[in-house]
């Protein structure tokens, strides 16, 4: 398999570099007398990052990017990222783990997060990993171990998860 090609051209300017999959752009602060950079991946309108920008020795202008300070910032930015999906991948796969008559069954949701039609799959798994019980609740559902127990309580019904 081959690695995709860099489309876009690498800039080296005081305000503007973008190379390896990143934009870094100094701009003005809006809220303050001061400068930010905005880092942006390839492909993407808006900044994953913005944050606080050096001055330069004038104080008046910001210091111009170079090399090291934007490889710092690609490996923050891409950093972020990171964390922000494996967030956002713990907020739409939960799983917890019970007790039910002696045996230990994991409780998993899988939220679609879809904007015309979120959904979501409650499960049900035995200690071997096969399927015990299956069905679609609401995405606001809150999986705790409270509501597992109770809707193996319940016989892993539908109904009791409603």
């Amino acid at each position: 398999m081959t690695e995709p090609e860099d489309t876009e051209e690498a800039i080296r300017e005081p305000r503007l570099w973008r190379d390896n999959g990143w934009t870094a752009k100094v701009i003005k602060n809006e809220d303050d007398d001061g400068w930010a950079v905005a880092m942006t991946p390839d492909g993407q309108v808006e900044p994953a990052l913005v944050g606080p920008w050096t001055m330069g020795r004038d104080k008046k202008n910001p210091k111009p990017l170079d090399t090291s300070a934007f490889n710092t910032l690609v490996k923050t930015a891409a950093e972020f990222v990171r964390r922000h999906e494996q967030q956002l991948h713990a907020t739409l796969h939960q799983q917890i783990e019970i007790t039910h008559r002696t045996d230990r069954v994991t409780v998993s949701l899988d939220i679609e997060p879809d904007e015309e039609n979120p959904s979501a799959m409650l499960r049900a798994l035995d200690a071997a990993g096969e399927l015990l019980a299956e069905v679609r609740v609401a995405p606001s559902f809150k999986l705790t171990r409270a509501s597992a127990s109770a809707w193996a309580e319940a016989g892993f019904s539908a109904k009791s998860v409603r």
